[in-house]
């Protein structure tokens, strides 16, 4: 134990089970899900019996060395417990009394759970990604559900990284496990003949664990840091363990290119610094350099796809000494070619502001205009956060303050909240020069 019990430690417990449940929630999940043969429903039931079970041990036991190890064996003794409630004495009940003895012997309430070992855990991972993915489920709830169960978002957030209402989200995931459970599909990494069909979705889901990470949708931090660590070990563990493949390196290439800017993208208080006041000596020279390398390796392999491109503009970021000397032209054509393979509305912004860049504030603002009836694009925080900076550029006070109000309505992230409300402040009366 970690932590000594007592009077005075709730708050470092619940700090600590906080902590635990957002870093390593989503592993411990999937491997319950492995346990009990692709049980969805009642592996995240046992997994809120064990942070319950946490809140009531940890003031007074102390926080275990491993936290990840404990809410799995408690998790797992939860199970059990349901099981035998439920008079579900059949094959996963028999491999969690297994597991359990495994673990040390007793499973009844009141035993203490021991760290177990979290060797496992990858493979796991790697399973529930791909049984998520598999092609008998609808795209959008292939995604949907694994980064709701392996990246340990909330619904209301991963209704947001699909610019979706939660309700709808939460009748997709629904139906998603359902149609799992109901059409028994395996809880394994598929044969290495069926992989093509299934791996451009386990990519997708990777990238937005990460987006999610990168630039967290609510709370008061700007960075999840255990995402971002996540979908890069993802990342990586798909690289070395599947067949080669020049996507999958775009993918490790785009996350560590962006993740190599982490440090420089929040001030001491965690107040978001922009990308023009980042101070680049502090971006991670390391993971630019391993980026630049894959995307050089995938496109050698003269396969291009969308994640190459994503990582090749990424790398232009990366390489430039200042903002004014990155090329922009490049990277508005860049996403141009983006957008041919993804035609979202969420690219187009990015292009937009790319264009702003390479041929002026008006022909940006031209572009996002031209997007601000999309209906998806509605509650996106970007796309109102871009039409402030570039009217603020262009100089019309008035529809910059009416497009920050807009953002600063829909931000569900306080630290981003906090930075669109100081900007919008510059710009009311008496607020003096507006700063960069």
């Amino acid at each position: 134990m970690t932590a000594a019990p007592g009077s005075g430690a709730a708050a470092p417990a619940a700090a600590a089970l906080d902590r635990a449940a957002r870093e390593q929630g989503g592993r411990v999940l999937a491997t319950l899900i492995g346990h009990l043969g692709g049980d969805f429903a009642l592996a995240e039931d046992a997994l809120q019996d064990a942070y319950a079970e946490a809140a009531g041990r940890w003031p007074r036991d102390g926080v275990p060395r491993n936290p990840g190890a404990w809410l799995t064996t408690a998790a797992r003794r939860r199970a059990i417990d349901r099981l035998r409630r439920a008079r579900g004495l059949d094959e996963r009940l028999r491999t969690l009394e297994a597991l359990a003895q495994r673990d040390g012997g007793a499973v009844h309430e009141d035993a203490p759970a021991r760290d177990a070992d979290d060797d496992q855990l990858p493979d796991d991972r790697l399973r529930l990604i791909f049984t998520c993915c598999h092609p008998a489920l609808s795209p959008e709830a292939r995604i949907a559900l694994t980064v709701k169960t392996l990246g340990g978002l909330t619904t209301a957030q991963t209704a947001r990284a699909f610019l979706v209402e939660p309700r709808t989200m939460e009748q997709r995931l629904t139906r998603a496990k359902a149609k799992i459970a109901a059409a028994g599909i395996p809880y394994r990494v598929p044969p290495r003949e069926l992989l093509p069909e299934r791996l451009a979705g386990v990519r997708q889901v990777v990238y937005l664990i990460f987006t999610e990470g990168h630039t967290a949708s609510d709370g008061e931090r700007l960075v999840r840091d255990e995402l971002c660590e996540e979908a890069i070990r993802l990342g990586r563990l798909l690289h070395a363990t599947l067949p080669p493949n020049s996507e999958t390196l775009g993918l490790l290439a785009l996350m560590l290119l962006h993740d190599s800017r982490r440090a420089a993208r929040a001030d001491a208080a965690g107040r978001p610094v922009p990308l023009a006041a980042q101070d680049r000596l502090t971006w991670d020279g390391g993971r630019i350099a391993e980026g630049v390398a894959l995307l050089d390796e995938a496109l050698a392999q003269r396969r291009p796809g969308p994640f190459q491109v994503e990582a090749a503009i990424a790398a232009l970021h990366a390489g430039a000494a200042s903002l004014e000397e990155t090329d922009w032209p490049q990277i508005s054509a860049l996403y141009g070619r983006l957008l041919q393979w993804r035609p979202t509305p969420v690219v187009a912004v990015n292009r937009a502001v790319a264009i702003a860049f390479a041929d002026g504030t008006r022909a940006g603002l031209a572009e996002l205009d031209a997007l601000a009836d999309e209906r998806k694009l509605v509650g996106y925080v970007p796309l109102h956060s871009a039409r402030a900076e570039l009217l603020r550029r262009d100089g019309d006070a008035a529809g910059a303050l009416a497009a920050y109000e807009r953002a600063i309505a829909l931000c569900g992230n306080g630290a981003q909240r906090a930075e669109l409300e100081r900007r919008r402040a510059e710009l009311l009366p008496g607020a003096g020069a507006p700063g960069v």
